[in-house]
C-alpha cells in the first residue's frame, strides 16, 4: 500500500477553544501503527462520536481527530495471520474513534485484537446498523439472560427508546421473544416503535417518577436502560423480585440518586454494560447472535443514511435527542 495514498476523512481542529469539524484529506501515512489496514465502507454515528466531534475532552484527548468508534469494511494490508486481504471485518469499541483515528475516514489501522471478522447472515452494512448501539442492547440482554431473566407474561421496560441502543434493544428483545415497554419523550413516534416490536409505550413522565419514595409499585421483569438520571432511578424502585437492571447511557444524567432498598428488599440486580472493553470470546458470542437468532426482521425501518459531507448536522441533533434510530455513514 502507497503509505501517501490520499483518502477522505472527517477531521475535528481545536482552535483556540473551539472545535471545528470539516471533512478534509488524509494519507496513509497519517494513521497510527496496527496490525491491519482496513478500507471502510461502512460507519455509524453514536453519542460518543458526537461528544468527541464537539472537542469533549473526556473522550478524544488531543486534536485534531477523526472520530468514529464503529468501522466495518474490507482488509487492505495485514501483517499477521488471523486475518488475510479481502476479509469482511468489524470494529467496534476499544480506542478506535477516541484516541485512534476512527471510522469517519476511509481507512483506519488498528491492532488485532480489536477485530471481528464478519459472521455469516450479516452484511457489512447490516453490521453498522447494530454498531456499538446494536451491540450494547445485545450484551446488556445476554447480562439479563446470566442474570435470570426468562420469557415470561411480564414485561421488559426499555427507556430512551428512540435512540439507537433504545430502538436497537426494542426490536432485539422483541426478536427474542420478550414483552417490551417503550418509553420515550417522542410521543410522535409511537407507529415507529410499535413497527420495531413494542407491544406498549410510555411517555417519558411515566418513567420519571419524581416522589420521595424509596420503592415504587413493582412493574417489570428487567429494564435496559439508556439515560441514566432519574429514570434509571426510577426504573430501579419499580423492578419486580429478582429482577434485573442494565444501565449503558447517561443522556439524561451521569447521577444515580438510590437508596439501597430495592437491592436489599427486592434483591434487584444493577448490571453495568461496558461494550468498548468487553472481552474478545464474549464479543465474538454477541456477534454471532446478531447474525442469526436475535437478528431482526426489520433493520429496514431502524436506519437513515448519510455521507460524511452529510454527517457533521447530524452531530447536534444527535446530542440533543433529535435523532430517531441509527445513522449509517456510507464511505
Amino acid at each position: 500500500m502507497d503509505n501517501y495514498k490520499k483518502f477522505k476523512a472527517m477531521l475535528v481542529e481545536e482552535d483556540d477553544g473551539n472545535f471545528n469539524i470539516k471533512i478534509d484529506e488524509k494519507t496513509i501515512n497519517d494513521l497510527p501503527s496496527g496490525d491491519v489496514l482496513i478500507r471502510v465502507k461502512y460507519s455509524s454515528l453514536n453519542y460518543k462520536d458526537a461528544l468527541s466531534a464537539t472537542g469533549n475532552k473526556g473522550v478524544t484527548r488531543k486534536y485534531p481527530h477523526t472520530p468514529g468508534i464503529d468501522a466495518a469494511g474490507v482488509v487492505e494490508e495485514s501483517s499477521v495471520n488471523d486475518f488475510i486481504i479481502g476479509d469482511e471485518v468489524i470494529v467496534t469499541g476499544f480506542d478506535l474513534g477516541m484516541n485512534t483515528s476512527g471510522g469517519f475516514g476511509e481507512y483506519i489501522r488498528v491492532p488485532k485484537e480489536w477485530i471481528v471478522k464478519l459472521p455469516k447472515g450479516l452484511s457489512l452494512k447490516e453490521s453498522m446498523i447494530f454498531g456499538t448501539a446494536g451491540f450494547t442492547a445485545a450484551l446488556a440482554l445476554e447480562k439479563l439472560e446470566g442474570n435470570g431473566l426468562k420469557k415470561s407474561e411480564g414485561e421488559v421496560l426499555v427507556t430512551g427508546a428512540t435512540g439507537g441502543v433504545g430502538s436497537l434493544a426494542v426490536t432485539i428483545l422483541s426478536k427474542a421473544g420478550y414483552n417490551v415497554a417503550a418509553a420515550t419523550g417522542k410521543i410522535d413516534k409511537e407507529n415507529f416503535l410499535k413497527s420495531i416490536g413494542a407491544k406498549k409505550i410510555l411517555k417519558r413522565e411515566d418513567a420519571d417518577n419524581s416522589s420521595s419514595k424509596a420503592l415504587l409499585k413493582t412493574k417489570w421483569d428487567a429494564v435496559i436502560d439508556t439515560v441514566g438520571g432519574n429514570i434509571l432511578a426510577t426504573s430501579i424502585k419499580s423492578t419486580k423480585y429478582n429482577g434485573s437492571v442494565a444501565t449503558c447511557g447517561l443522556t439524561q444524567s451521569p447521577i444515580l440518586n438510590s437508596t439501597v432498598y430495592p437491592f436489599i428488599l427486592r434483591g434487584v440486580n444493577l448490571l453495568g454494560i461496558d461494550s468498548a472493553h468487553c472481552e474478545m470470546d464474549l464479543r465474538f458470542k454477541i456477534w454471532n447472535k446478531l447474525s442469526a437468532e436475535w437478528k431482526p426482521d426489520n433493520l429496514n425501518l431502524i436506519y437513515q443514511e448519510c455521507s460524511l459531507e452529510e454527517l457533521k448536522s447530524k452531530v447536534d441533533l444527535i446530542l440533543n435527542g433529535k435523532i430517531t434510530g441509527r445513522i449509517v455513514v456510507i464511505h
